[in-house]
């Protein structure tokens, strides 16, 4: 079993469209989607969900009205001012369990608190696994871990041999947890001075994690001098530039009919399938 993910640092570079392309190229895969926090690749696989379930990756305070005497205690020591008239703010809770320790009748206990939901979906591809967090809840970095294991059991039972994974932007812990373990990371970026920044900093973290990585230039004719220092900067690390698609509005075309660009546009599906033969490549060797 491989598992193939997409990163970038700089978000909007094109991800969700190359990973919804891929599967669309890939034979059987399992399709996973880690930006848990701004999900979108279901907007274009448009998956059936046939299993929803609760995620939760925190506790927060819950005060019993029937067993409080009203002391005042918990609303004056709680530092985050989440109590207010005898009543819990989930918002502002932060989970610290210091008023349920505090209060001397017990009427404050820690509940386990719903941080978001998770789906397994069927998609004409294959099936997905796929989240979305709560506004403003914390932890995406656990949710994602969650998700890349129902994946695996996924592909295991049904015997698929791919996995993937679009993965959040970023470089911080749900990125960290999207790489870890996986087997090949393709770096997506585009030819501006920020999108290069954070292609460095992704390709810092492969490295830090020992995960093979690749990198595709997408609207890589906008600037031909920044592309080619890209490439340079890619050759000098011994890192693969497995191939570059052109600005197009297809690409826009086909987000606004919810359509993998490579199924909308025959000419894209000429470019990302030789894109997708070198990442075959690089996941085999």
């Amino acid at each position: 079993m491989k598992e193939l993910v997409l990163i970038s640092g700089k978000g909007g570079t094109g991800k969700t469209c190359l990973a919804s392309s891929f599967a669309v190229l890939a034979s059987h895969p399992v399709i996973c989607d880690c930006d848990v926090e701004a999900p979108n690749l279901h907007i274009l696989l448009q998956p059936e969900i046939q299993q929803t379930s609760s995620f939760s990756a925190s506790r927060k305070a819950h005060l019993d009205v029937e067993l409080c005497i009203y002391c005042g205690l918990c609303m004056e020591m709680c530092r985050f001012d989440a109590i207010q008239d005898y009543q819990v703010s989930p918002l502002d809770c932060e989970g610290c369990a210091f008023c349920s320790r505090l209060c001397p009748v017990g009427a404050i206990r820690m509940e386990e608190h719903c941080s978001g939901e998770w789906y397994t979906s069927d998609t004409e591809l294959g099936p997905m696994l796929h989240a979305r967090l709560g506004i403003g809840e914390q932890n995406s970095g656990k949710l994602v871990a969650l998700l890349r294991k129902q994946a695996r059991e996924v592909a295991s039972e049904s015997g698929r041999e791919l996995i993937i994974t679009d993965g959040p932007p970023g470089t911080g812990c749900p990125t960290i947890a999207t790489i870890s373990g996986c087997d090949l990371a393709a770096i997506i970026t585009e030819p501006t001075l920020s999108a290069i920044h954070d292609m460095k900093r992704a390709m810092e973290l492969c490295r830090h994690f020992k995960v093979k990585s690749g990198v595709i230039i997408n609207k890589y004719d906008l600037n031909p001098i920044r592309t080619q220092e890209i490439r340079e900067f890619c050759t000098g690390e011994g890192v693969p530039v497995w191939g570059g698609i052109p600005f197009r509005e297809d690409f826009t075309l086909a987000v606004n009919n919810c359509q993998p660009p490579v199924k909308y546009s025959p000419d894209i599906a000429r470019i990302m399938q030789r894109i997708w033969k070198e990442v075959e490549v690089s996941l085999h060797e």
